[in-house]
């Protein structure tokens, strides 16, 4: 009670929580009304991370957040503090150069962030101030400035617009940098301001504002102005979307506009928009995480073995202390647990290279550098958008090959989005190309005039269409009726609904000081008053306009989908406009029907009373207005109804056909009217002619109250026959004998994801999914935004967890690809929501098809090689460095110098994995493209399970065996010298090292398929750099080093002939296994190709790749010029 009156004495009744009250022009409105004073932010945009002062804590908390690099960090202080084997050099020198490049590449990014805010912040504006024009930064705008905005200018925040040029009020603005959308926007003053177009004029403006405080929806704003005269009470109008200007947004066509800041700086709907997508994880990620678990149990119990031999070792040779330093029992027991504890850390230390920390450097590295060829993609560039495909991320680049099921909406994805009328249905006569007939009659026959007048002027005035015009001189009225209108709306339905209109006569002229002109058959200019629009929402599925005729008669006129129009008009008018709807549904074409209804003038004020009270709302408002719309849309009469064509994408049908044999699900999930939906599925293959249909709709399962009990029985009929009758082992794949498809409608999903307490219903989803999932493909229509992404999302918490990719061009499948694993946006007509939102964006549905078969597929197999190779050549390279310690007494005696324990990841095999996993085309992009069946060899995450792993592993063990008792063997008792001088320790090291080398480097040679002239650079090069590194480290006296243990060993290895033998044979022989696979897999492919050679083309893949290298075609036709 105290709160309230407190509230109510400081701020005024009306004043409640989430609003904020500004002052226009920081004028107060009037001495004796108390203001309370509010702490608005500044304008200054901040979208940097870091600061000079904080940029270095800053970035080293968030790179050692990271569990691997953690773990190096605590390797190297144990080094540093503990007396380990091994220098601290040869795990701090990689750590911090991954350190250092990741900081420096942020730091770069970071300080481009500044650089953009800066040229923002510091940008010119005019802010009105006592009658004149004052120049200030952008950053120096405060809440409640009037600001001036020029043509073709940005807005420096948000603006609620009070004043423009243009005698109307109105302005033009684009918000391409908001959401991709580059048509026209037409916004609008209250009515009140729209007059105080001069400086001195905004200037005399006593106003307040009060509005919500910001949120991020870009198309949401909810506020009202008080405008206070001299001695009058205040006058009291809405303020919405229409009146908000956006920072960012871009002012076209007219010449400046006024308005007042309400949002700035980082509170603008545009910064409030920066956060930024929930992190997706790719399988591979998954797989590698799930690796280094295993390799760390692996080092865990190595140095556990290691530290448990020593002290046997100890214990039964009395060796723990040279003879001249006897200890007693008791003081060798006393730090025995410490001193076991040290051993076991040094030996953690000695082992730690089996983790390869530079892989994740790799790996970044393969992943940004690779998704450049998705953008140079000439296949996938739009010549009439003149643009290509876009990667807004590139962590998900191989999960790309591992798509298991497909969503797609329809209107603008699997279709073009461009709209062209067809038809209309006036009374049951039907309309084509200025032909009429009924049907069922063999005469034609029109309706009648008044009711086919009614109906065109119902198109030409049911609409929020815009006409663009770019001259506003004196002389511009005649230019406008000489030509016909250049239409702007965000929708292209209802363009090409006046398009139709303007078909049989009548043409809508534009909108002009609150009348809306009409031009009819008789070429005579027809002005209507508009006093209400009543905008469409997904909700309501249509929209409605009040208009007032020449004649004085307030006509309500409404266009929406069949199944919202026909709930609000008479039975027996139904039926004769119903026929034209359902056929027209069939042959794929958008409908839409039209209603009317005459308004008393005494219903009229009282409509007006509510709408005004609903808008002008600032808690709930859309609630309230949508109880408004509903009761004033009653009662109507239908007039007819229209068919628009919305044209089926180029090669969208092929598309669909590659997924499938691709062994992906396709779901298609749309908005629009279930028949609609089935004509395009049927149009573009995703239903065959053999699909048995299985439907869950109002139609078959009713909408009485015993819908649940219906809805039960299907979906146990169809459970019975969809999952009990077919077989289990039909994973990713069918026959033409059980190809079942299913459609489902937005009702119906509502009663399956939201059911009812009772006891059967609560099985609902799980029957409905199993359902699902046995089914090529399904339908689902008439879905809400929120519908989609909520079947993402139970397909992608199903059992095995499938990997999922939406795709979609508008706002509506923002939900859908944020949910899905993979998003993909078309940059489409329905804005660039979609596309902005999107982990990948395309111009056209039928890139889809290369972006998966060949970009994926190719992806995920250089990644998952680089995963294995990477785990596979440090397996080697430590397994040699445990098999020493059983032959050096447990001591920690390291077996390579320290030289070589730095740079084998850094230097001598860190490039050729790299060419590798970006260049390698184990199969040629023209054979992927042609069979689309080659992507079920990878799906599954094939050639990262425990299989292939297990392959690898033991392949490294095999290796490290034969480079350790090759080199001991040679070793042993032998000389390599003249002189009969035993080789030592850096020598045996300094052989096995070179093997090592050798053999992972040519292994990796072996795995190539597709020679580049890169690749044979870096694989020889790397080679060739390791001889020479080894011959320059060996051969100067390093005056910063201790010991020279390394002077002129490598020289003197390569002076016995021995060694040159040992090395040939020893690589040989670890390459031998190799060898041998790729011999018994060249033999049994061309005795395949051989069996296949008399029948389809299909059985025999060619594995070798074409003489088009991939870095230099980048996936165009051009040929290859090295």
């Amino acid at each position: 009670m105290l709160r309230r009156t407190i509230n109510r004495f400081f701020i005024g009744e009306d004043k409640r929580v989430g609003t904020r009250t500004i002052l226009v022009g920081h004028r107060p409105v009037s001495e004796t009304e108390a203001y309370v004073l509010q702490n608005f932010c500044d304008n200054k945009i901040i979208s940097s991370k870091y600061t000079v002062w904080n940029f270095l804590p800053k970035n080293l908390f968030e790179q050692f957040r990271r569990i691997a690099n953690f773990y190096f960090l605590i390797i190297f202080l144990v080094q540093v503090i503990v007396d380990t084997p091994t220098s601290p050099v040869t795990s701090g020198l990689p750590l911090f150069f991954v350190i250092i490049v990741t900081a420096i590449k942020q730091g770069y990014e970071d300080w481009l962030r500044h650089r953009a805010d800066r040229e923002v912040n510091k940008s010119t504006v005019f802010v009105i101030e006592d009658g004149k024009r004052v120049k200030k930064d952008c950053d120096a705008i405060e809440v409640g400035d009037i600001v001036e905005v020029s043509m073709d200018e940005t807005f420096p925040c948000d603006l609620v617009f009070l004043a423009s040029s243009s005698k109307d009020g109105t302005c033009y603005v684009t918000t391409a940098s908001l959401d991709g959308e580059s048509n026209f926007k037409t916004h609008y003053t209250v009515q009140d301001t729209a007059k105080l177009s001069t400086c001195q004029a905004i200037d005399c403006l006593i106003a307040t504002i009060e509005c919500e405080q910001p949120q991020p929806d870009l198309y949401k704003f909810v506020g009202r102005i008080h405008i206070y005269t001299d001695n009058q009470e205040p006058i009291a109008r809405a303020l919405g979307p229409e009146n908000l200007l956006l920072k960012g947004a871009a002012l076209k066509i007219t010449q400046k506009i006024y308005g007042v800041a309400v949002y700035t700086g980082m509170e603008t709907k545009m910064a409030l928009n920066y956060q930024g997508k929930s992190q997706k994880r790719s399988v591979v990620e998954k797989s590698i995480n799930a690796f280094l678990v295993v390799y760390l149990f692996v080092l865990v119990g190595k140095a556990v073995v290691c530290t448990t031999m020593k002290y046997f070792w100890i214990d039964g040779k009395s060796v723990d202390f040279p003879w001249y330093n006897q200890k007693t029992q008791r003081e060798r027991e006393t730090f025995k647990l410490l001193k076991m504890f040290t051993d076991f850390l040094s030996f953690m230390v000695l082992f730690n290279f089996i983790i390869p920390v530079s892989m994740y450097v790799t790996v970044e590295m393969q992943k940004f550098l690779g998704s450049f060829f998705i953008t140079w993609d000439k296949e996938m560039y739009d010549e009439t958008m003149k643009e290509g495909a876009l990667v807004n991320t590139s962590d998900l680049n191989e999960e790309l090959g591992q798509i298991e099921y497909v969503f797609s909406d329809k209107t603008g994805t699997l279709t073009e989005n461009t709209m062209e009328f067809i038809e209309c249905s006036i009374d049951g006569c039907k309309y084509n190309d200025s032909v009429t007939e009924v049907d069922g009659l063999g005469y034609y026959e029109k309706a009648e005039k008044n009711q086919e007048e009614l109906f065109l002027r119902a198109l030409c005035l049911c609409h929020t269409v815009q006409i663009q015009y770019r001259d506003k001189v004196d002389g511009a009225k005649s230019h406008r009726e000489s030509f016909f209108p250049n239409y702007v709306s965000s929708s292209p339905d209802e363009i090409a609904l006046l398009m139709g209109a303007n078909k049989y006569g009548f043409t809508f002229l534009g909108q002009e000081n609150g009348f809306m002109k009409i031009k009819n058959y008789k070429k005579e200019v027809e002005s209507y008053e508009l006093l209400h629009v009543l905008d469409f929402d997904c909700v309501r599925r249509r929209m409605s306009v009040i208009v007032r005729m020449p004649s004085g008669k307030i006509l309500l006129f409404c266009k929406g989908a069949d199944s919202s129009v026909f709930l609000r008009v008479p039975e027996n008018e139904i039926m004769k406009t119903k026929v034209h709807v359902e056929r027209n549904a069939m042959d794929g074409y958008r409908t839409l029907c039209v209603a009317f209804k005459e308004i008393p003038e005494s219903d009229y004020l009282k409509i007006s009373v509510k709408v005004k009270e609903a808008t002008m709302a600032l808690q709930d408002r859309e609630a309230k207005m949508a109880a408004v719309f509903d009761e004033i849309e009653k009662d109507m009469h239908l007039i007819g109804s229209t068919a628009v064509e919305d044209r089926l994408q180029e090669r969208a049908a092929e598309t669909i056909e590659a997924l499938h044999s691709a062994g992906m699900k396709i779901w298609v999930l749309t908005g629009d009217k279930m028949e609609t939906a089935k004509a395009t599925c049927y149009a573009c293959r995703l239903f065959q002619s053999n699909t048995e249909l299985l439907q869950l709709t109002t139609k078959t399962v009713g909408e009485d109250y015993h819908k649940e009990e219906q809805l039960y029985k299907l979906l146990m009929e169809y459970h019975r026959k969809v999952v009990n009758e077919t077989p289990e082992d039909m994973k990713r794949s069918w026959s033409i004998s059980l190809d079942y498809g299913l459609v489902i409608d937005g009702a119906t999903l509502t009663l399956i994801l939201n059911p009812s307490q009772d006891s059967c219903s609560g099985h609902y989803k799980s029957i409905f999914l199993q359902i699902c999932l046995k089914c090529t493909a399904v339908l689902c229509c008439r879905m809400a935004p929120l519908q989609k992404a909520q079947i993402v999302r139970m397909v992608k918490n199903s059992k095995g967890n499938p990997i999922t990719l939406a795709v979609g061009d508008g706002a509506n499948d923002v939900s859908m690809i944020l949910e899905a694993h993979v998003g993909i946006g078309i940059k489409g007509k329905e804005g660039r929501q979609a596309a902005r939102n999107s982990d990948y964006a395309i111009t056209k549905f039928k890139d889809l098809k290369k972006l998966l078969l060949a970009h994926g597929h190719l992806y995920y197999v250089r990644i998952s090689h680089l995963v294995q190779y990477f785990f596979y050549k440090n397996l080697c390279f430590i397994f040699p460095q445990f098999l020493y310690q059983f032959f050096c007494g447990f001591s920690q005696q390291p077996l390579y110098d320290a030289a070589y324990l730095t740079m084998f990841n850094i230097c001598f095999t860190s490039l050729p994995i790299v060419a590798y996993s970006l260049l390698e085309q184990h199969i040629p992009i023209d054979t992927l493209m042609s069979f689309p069946k080659l992507y079920m060899n990878v799906s599954d995450n094939a050639m990262l399970q425990l299989k292939p792993f297990l392959y690898w592993t033991f392949l490294g063990l095999f290796d490290g065996i034969v480079f350790f008792f090759g080199g001991y063997f040679l070793f042993y008792d032998n000389s390599l010298e003249d002189n009969g001088k035993m080789s030592g320790n850096w020598s045996f090291g300094t052989m096995i090292f070179t093997v090592l080398v050798f053999t992972v480097t040519l292994k990796l040679a072996l795995d190539t398929r597709f020679w580049t002239w890169i690749n044979h650079f870096v694989i020889w090069g790397s080679l060739a750099f390791y001889v020479f590194f080894s011959f320059f480290w060996g051969g100067i006296l390093w005056p910063f080093l201790k010991h020279q243990r390394m002077y002129f060993v490598f020289a003197q290895l390569l002076s016995s002939v021995s060694t040159w033998l040992a090395i040939f044979f020893l690589v040989f022989l670890s390459l031998f296994p190799e060898i041998i696979m790729v011999i018994f897999k060249n033999t049994k492919r061309k005795g395949r190709q051989k069996r296949g050679s008399c029948k389809t083309a299909c059985n025999s893949v060619p594995d070798r790749p074409s003489d088009r290298p991939l870095l230099l075609r980048t996936f165009s036709d051009e040929p290859n010029i090295l």
